[in-house]
């Protein structure tokens, strides 16, 4: 292969040039040096003579800081870093720089001669090699190149076994003196990158955003996910049961009794939890980069505090799983010398995770690390698989390549499990063999779910309210009824005043609120996803009325905007369908008026709805349609007006949540052609095949329902 199509040969042939063109600059330097020393005029005659001394100083400042000498060299103290760093800026190479250079392009012509992959990929070489030149638009075009191509994860994906060398050297290249030491960190392998590497951002200044005290909740798993928990101890058993938890915020403990009949204990540490960036969970994007950087974060003391709530003895034994994120969270726990004070912690094992510059507080502890070559999160600490420095000569080191080198997919627990069954057989052997106290069958198990910090109670402080029983035919029922998860669609459409008021009649109420000369008559529909009675659905049919007691005042339209306990005006409810048997035989004893059991659909985006009551063969009505353009605004609390056995009832019915508000919606209601009652509503107030006025959709929200009272309103 000649040099024009071996990538590793142009480089090992630009660094012989570089280092022939050093050990110029090193002879050139001393000559300088040694002229100016020998210097018969100048050496002793400084105090005769001082022009001859200025010009032996010069000599010498051109020989150190020169850029045909040693390079900008001044360093120590305030003022000789200011000047070297001004000196960088102004794009000033020390010798030093130029060997580190040489040694970093090195390195990647190593790499790419055992990833053939590189030297097949011609944007891969573009980049690498206008990186290693010191060509920064080259690189910056070949890189855009790269992402417009491949896009941002096979780019990573591809750049993975050199991906720290390339930073470092454009770091130490650039005239950038913030990322310096970043550089000289990745590239010495004396400890974890201390700031980007591009910008120079300080790494430890992002982490420490990630607060919170850590904390664990006993949950239960599901039926499905408990059954792929692994019976039995086993390197690909502990891994499997972090594949079945999953990266949903939470990690598992169980107990497994050995073959010495001693039992002993395992944590499972899943990777980073998707979603935003920075949640409730300590395993969130920050929480991860946090694991990597820091000795100890809210992931770490989380773990802690499940192990605590766990109730392991004093002294009892464990060994800490963990994938990616998870597995450096174990470490900082193996870390924890007051952790390894209460617990014995006999083993470690961290599968594709940043830990390289973390070292466990018991010297006993035996560590094994796992790590592909083409995953990038074990580079997040400045050193990736296939790095060239031994740091842990006394632990055991998985570091392997495979065919898989797209990143995510690389990077995943199913891929690692993959590998580890497949690929590696003699690896897995090895830590099974040191995990053998842990082979056996599991007697305990329990899953946390873990946060960043002590949770408030469910729906506190909104739903944290006081609750009594009240007899039903259908038993004593807890009041009021809360809402933890619930989403609803009330649409608002103008009929026919005669209509509204024959609905009316007989009710003590009205009239109507009127717009427009138009009665408005309203439609609600909720999903009440989880509540202290169970889920269901429910729609409900009102006519909006105002003030009972004051009927003819102006301020109906403030009042309805009031909240619940403020407010006179309300719906007079016309009829309603529920799809729960409990829930529509509590209605007329709790709410009054007339309610229907069917089964209904309730679908609700930001943009759709799609409400459906009745079956196929017996459809009631449907509402469905786009939304429109929606405002934001927070939701309302309802008051609602029924009747029972001539008695007027008012319910409320408070709720927490955003709604937005929909001014030019376009869902249509369409009734189905059968006699249903709520049909023949419908049908009488003329709103088969029309569109809402406005429609309000909340998407979540929670809401506290107490039973109806009776008021008088005559």
């Amino acid at each position: 292969m000649s040099e024009e199509t071996d990538p590793a040969a142009g480089l090992l042939r630009d660094a012989a040039r570089e280092v022939a063109d050093i050990g110029v600059v090193i002879q050139e330097a001393a000559r300088h040096a040694t002229a100016a020393l020998t210097d018969r005029a100048v050496l002793g005659s400084v105090s005769r003579a001082p022009s001859a001394g200025c010009r032996a100083g010069r000599t010498l400042v051109r020989a150190l800081t020169g850029g045909q000498g040693l390079g900008h060299a001044l360093v120590g103290g305030r003022l000789g870093t200011l000047a070297g760093k001004l000196g960088a800026m102004a794009g000033a190479e020390s010798l030093a720089v130029r060997v580190m250079a040489v040694s970093l392009r090195l390195r990647i012509a190593a790499v790419t001669r055992t990833h053939p992959e590189l030297a097949d990929d011609p944007l891969l070489v573009r980049l690498i090699e206008a990186a290693a030149a010191d060509r920064d638009l080259e690189a910056i075009r070949a890189l855009r190149a790269l992402l417009k191509d491949r896009g941002a994860v096979r780019t990573l994906s591809g750049l993975a076994p050199v991906f720290g060398e390339v930073l470092a050297l454009r770091a130490l290249l650039d005239e950038n003196p913030l990322n310096d030491t970043a550089a000289w960190l990745i590239a010495t392998g004396q400890g974890y990158a201390s700031a980007d590497p591009i910008l120079g951002l300080s790494n430890r200044a992002v982490a420490v955003l990630d607060t919170g005290e850590g904390a664990a909740r006993r949950i239960e798993l599901t039926a499905a996910e408990s059954a792929r928990l692994s019976a039995e101890g086993t390197l690909l058993g502990f891994l499997r049961n972090i594949d079945a938890i999953g990266t949903t915020g939470r990690m598992l403990i169980q107990s497994v009794q050995g073959p010495d009949g001693t039992t002993r204990h395992v944590v499972h540490a899943p990777g980073m939890r998707t979603g935003r960036p920075d949640n409730d969970s300590p395993q969130d994007l920050l929480g991860a980069f946090s694991s990597a950087v820091l000795d100890s974060n809210p992931y770490s003391r989380a773990l802690a505090k499940a192990v605590a709530d766990y109730g392991l003895p004093h002294g009892a034994e464990l060994a800490l799983i963990g994938h990616s994120a998870g597995g450096a969270a174990i470490m900082n726990l193996a870390q924890d010398a007051e952790f390894c004070a209460r617990y014995s912690v006999t083993h470690v094992v961290a599968v594709g995770s940043p830990v390289d510059f973390k070292k466990p507080a018991d010297p006993h502890t035996w560590i094994a690390s796992v790590t592909n070559q083409h995953d990038i999160i074990p580079t997040l600490d400045g050193q990736g698989a296939g790095g060239c420095f031994d740091l842990h000569p006394d632990w055991y080191t998985v570091d392997y390549r495979d065919s898989t080198h797209l990143f995510p997919l690389c990077h995943s627990i199913e891929r690692y499990l993959a590998n580890l069954a497949d690929d590696l057989p003699e690896e897995r052997a090895v830590i099974d063999g040191r995990l053998a106290p842990y082979h056996g069958p599991v007697v305990r198990a329990q899953a946390y779910r873990l946060y960043d910090r002590v949770p408030y109670p469910e729906g506190f402080p909104f739903l944290t309210v006081p609750t009594h029983p009240v007899d039903t035919p259908r038993g004593t029922v807890e009041l009021p009824i809360r809402c933890q998860d619930g989403s609803a669609l009330t649409a608002y459409f103008a009929v026919e005043p005669d209509a509204a008021r024959r609905l009316l009649r007989g009710t003590g109420l009205g009239p109507a609120v009127q717009m427009r000369d138009r009665a408005v008559v309203v439609v609600r529909a909720c999903w009440n996803r989880r509540t202290s009675l169970g889920g269901y659905r429910e729609l409900h049919l009102g006519v909006v009325v105002p003030d009972p007691w004051r009927p003819g005042s102006l301020r109906v339209w403030p009042d309805l905007l009031r909240d619940a306990d403020r407010r006179c005006s309300g719906d007079v409810l016309a009829g309603s369908v529920v799809d729960s048997a409990g829930v529509h035989d509590l209605t007329r004893t709790l709410w009054g008026g007339e309610s229907y059991l069917a089964p209904m659909e309730f679908e609700l985006t930001a943009g759709t709805a799609h409400i459906a009551v009745g079956g196929l063969r017996d459809r009631v009505l449907t509402l469905d349609g786009p939304l429109g353009l929606g405002f934001p605004a927070r939701d309302r609390d309802l008051v609602t007006y029924t009747s029972r056995n001539g008695t007027t009832l008012r319910s409320c019915v408070r709720t927490e949540g955003r709604c937005r508000i929909h001014p030019m919606p376009r869902v249509r209601l369409d009734v189905g052609q059968n006699t249903h009652p709520f049909a023949r509503r419908l049908r009488e107030l003329g709103l088969d095949g029309e569109r809402p006025a406005l429609c309000v959709s909340v998407t979540s929200r929670r809401s506290l329902r107490d039973a109806a009272v009776p008021v008088q309103t005559t």
